[in-house]
């Protein structure tokens, strides 16, 4: 065992007790004065508290230390993408061994008769002097002297000569907005404090058009910022004043539309604002008032402009209509949506995109995601031909669009699995040919010594939960074994297959890896999210619990042997089952956890809480929604129970999910455990809600969270 069991005291957590009164209900909370964020005292015991930590996991360090090392041994660290053409420039990021970010470059394209000799991009080498480069935006150098640097978003004008970039150095995800003249290298004076993710030209390159956010951080406010003018005098192109909606845009495949949409997880709205016309003004495509979930795509047909919507009206996991323009100023009773992919029960429509020729549909199907390709001629009609399907190999796999140009004759697709690294296909859409363009390079890395397979474990109420076992392919269940659960389970969020460098590092020692697709995400479709949320949460933990006791009954488990993993929504699940049943885990790890759901929610004034409503309902206005969560939620359940070893990871800054959670919820377990094994909380004093920045570090990261899992699994040599 871990001399963690002969630690110091942990930190004293004083009481300071608050009154939190809903429906009748009186709730003291002993830990809010933590929220106080500046604080000395604060700042003091959140210290105390990363001191206790290193001290508990002190004997974890060269464990830590050799996982960092596999990590960085496994990773091809000068490597760069596949160049992706947009107009007369192949753009592509390339990496460097012993620099930390990305480096954003571009060479120049040639136009020949020959479309698709120019749609193939240029062979360049990683580590070779790249002739005719033109460095964008390196990573390294903005980050310098900076405990934080993240990107929200990159535009190049339609000319090719300008670059807006958005720049975080805190990790609150509040944005500096810059533009950088490419022909001389020098920035503008037009600089923007605090805005969102986002950022688009005018066709024109005149204006640039970004979000801002409210107190709450949520974005409310489409700008446009005409260059050389007073950041104070930019024009709202939009403001969404319901606090419970999101507000963002997208730019239509030809550049000439800005599609502005708001909505929630339950139904949404989109104008469109046409980019031709400096006077114009957004109208109405789509309107919340007809309480539909869906998307836009504008598209050319050989009739004239049309929209392509994905939507739910009438059909749970979504179809594809088409609604021409000379519809759109019709009452929504009057419109014609003419169908061009019928509902179906068992696939569910994620969304669409466009080029002059075919439309791209990401749909789900068989828990995965998969494209599909549909020709625009005879869209909507009767002549509409078939949607076809690039055919992969195996049976849980990923592929998902990264690009789909107007004037391309090929779309660029993404291939991953759960031991397959990402590749990069191009896919002629005249012919359907695939074309390999990557597979990223691992070193020391044989995909035969791992295996993937699907289970389905039986819920209380008869629901099949899958599972996705993932081991060393000499690693069965005719034994019991040592086992990492991961669960997530919201927002209709899927957890797909997908290759991960640092996992190897877990099964390479005897672990197996097994993910929980519980309901409240989105893998079985709509209604598998539907029966995870609002006043079905409680569905999301006990199929974690049931999918755990399963790889107990069926012998991959030693029941001794079992850690928990899970972040943001994912720890709120840790934290519920750590209610629920802390007998079945050995360690739970939870990673920037939403353990204190109620109180942040309660409070529509705390980052994003409003907007969270329809997601678990609005405690507020609805005691039954208010005496639901007050059921589940982690912080007022915790109680004389004998808590497993416990992790709770954080950042200082994080905006998504403040620190304040896990702070007062490992107080709370501190004081009411009856066992006897370490509860420590890790934070990072200078990270966002991904922890800090840099590769490096995200790697750091992970090894201090795979150490702790390795250590409480007996699977630290430091042990003896």
């Amino acid at each position: 065992m871990s001399h963690a069991e002969h630690a110091p005291i942990a930190p004293q957590t004083p009481k300071i007790p608050t009154v939190r009164s809903f429906h009748g209900d009186d709730f003291v909370d002993n830990y809010e004065w933590l929220r106080a964020k500046d604080n000395p005292e604060v700042r003091s015991h959140l210290e105390a508290e990363n001191a206790y930590a290193d001290v508990v996991t002190a004997d974890q360090g060269p464990l830590r230390e050799r996982i960092f090392n596999e990590i960085k041994a496994r990773t091809v660290e000068t490597d760069l993408s596949v160049p992706a053409r947009k107009r007369g420039w192949w753009y592509f990021t390339r990496t460097a061994e012993g620099s930390q970010y990305a480096i954003h470059s571009r060479v120049a394209a040639t136009d020949t008769a020959d479309l698709a000799a120019d749609w193939t991009p240029p062979a360049i080498e990683a580590g070779v002097a790249i002739d005719g480069e033109q460095i964008l935006l390196d990573g390294n150098q903005e980050a310098e002297g900076k405990p934080f640097f993240s990107l929200g978003g990159m535009a190049v004008s339609e000319d090719g000569n300008l670059l807006a970039y958005a720049q975080d150095n805190a990790g609150d995800e509040r944005f500096t907005l810059r533009i950088k003249d490419l022909r001389t290298g020098e920035l503008l004076p037009d600089e923007i404090e605090n805005v969102f993710y986002g950022l688009v030209f005018s066709p024109d390159g005149t204006r640039v058009f970004y979000t801002v956010v409210d107190d709450s951080w949520r974005p409310h406010q489409i700008k446009a910022h005409t260059l050389g003018t007073d950041p104070a005098t930019d024009t709202v192109i939009f403001q969404e004043d319901d606090a419970g909606m999101w507000l963002g845009f997208d730019l239509s495949a030809d550049r000439t539309e800005l599609l502005i949409s708001i909505g929630n997880s339950e139904y949404s709205e989109t104008l469109s604002l046409d980019l031709l016309d400096a006077q114009g003004t957004p109208r109405m495509l789509v309107s919340r008032e007809h309480r539909i979930l869906h998307s836009v795509d504008p598209v050319t047909l050989e009739s004239g402009r049309a929209y392509v919507i994905t939507h739910d009206r009438e059909a749970l996991n979504n179809m594809v209509s088409l609604l021409r323009a000379d519809q759109v100023s019709l009452s929504y009773a009057q419109q014609r949506w003419e169908t061009v992919i019928e509902h179906r029960d068992t696939v569910k429509v994620e969304g669409t995109a466009a080029t002059a020729t075919h439309l791209v549909i990401s749909v789900r199907k068989d828990t995965t995601e998969r494209i599909q390709v549909l020709p625009l001629a005879g869209l909507g009609t009767t002549a509409q031909q078939q949607a076809v399907e690039p055919a992969f190999d195996e049976e849980l796999y990923t592929a998902s669009l990264a690009n789909a140009e107007l004037e391309a004759p090929m779309i660029r697709l993404t291939y991953t699995s759960d031991f397959t690294p990402a590749r990069v296909y191009d896919y002629t859409l005249a012919d359907g040919t695939l074309t390999l363009r990557k597979q990223t390079p691992v070193n020391n890395y044989d995909p035969e010594k791992y295996r993937a397979t699907r289970e389905w474990a039986t819920a209380e109420d008869g629901t099949k939960i899958p599972l996705t076992i993932l081991r060393r392919a000499d690693v069965s269940n005719d034994a019991p074994n040592p086992v990492l659960v991961y669960g997530y389970g919201s927002y209709e969020a899927s957890m797909d297959p997908g290759f991960g460098i640092p996992r190897l590092s877990l099964l390479d020692r005897g672990v197996v890896f097994v993910i929980a697709h519980v309901r409240g995400g989105g893998e079985m479709g709509r209604a598998w999210y539907l029966d995870g949320k609002k006043l079905t949460k409680k569905n999301t933990f006990t199929d974690f619990v049931d999918a755990t006791k399963h790889l107990i009954d069926t012998g991959w488990a030693d029941p001794a042997r079992i850690v928990a993993l899970g972040g943001s929504a994912g720890g709120l699940l840790m934290g519920a089952v750590a209610n629920l049943a802390p007998q079945l885990y050995a360690g739970i790890i939870a990673q920037v956890p939403f353990v204190d759901a109620l109180t942040s929610i309660l409070d529509p004034e705390l980052p994003l809480s409003a907007l969270e409503w329809e997601e678990w309902g609005n405690p507020i206005e609805d005691a039954e929604v208010y005496d639901y969560m007050k059921s589940y939620s982690p912080y007022e359940n915790v109680a004389a129970l004998p808590y497993p070893k416990i992790a709770a990871v954080t950042s200082l800054n994080d905006t998504r999910v403040l620190y304040v959670e896990p702070a007062k919820w490992v107080a709370k377990l501190r004081e009411e455990t009856t066992g006897s094994a370490p509860i420590v909380m890790k934070i990072e004093m200078d990270g966002g809600h991904g922890g800090a920045s840099g590769r490096y570090e995200g790697w750091k990261t992970r090894a201090w969270d795979y150490a702790f899992a390795l250590d409480t699994l007996g699977l630290n040599p430091a042990d003896g």
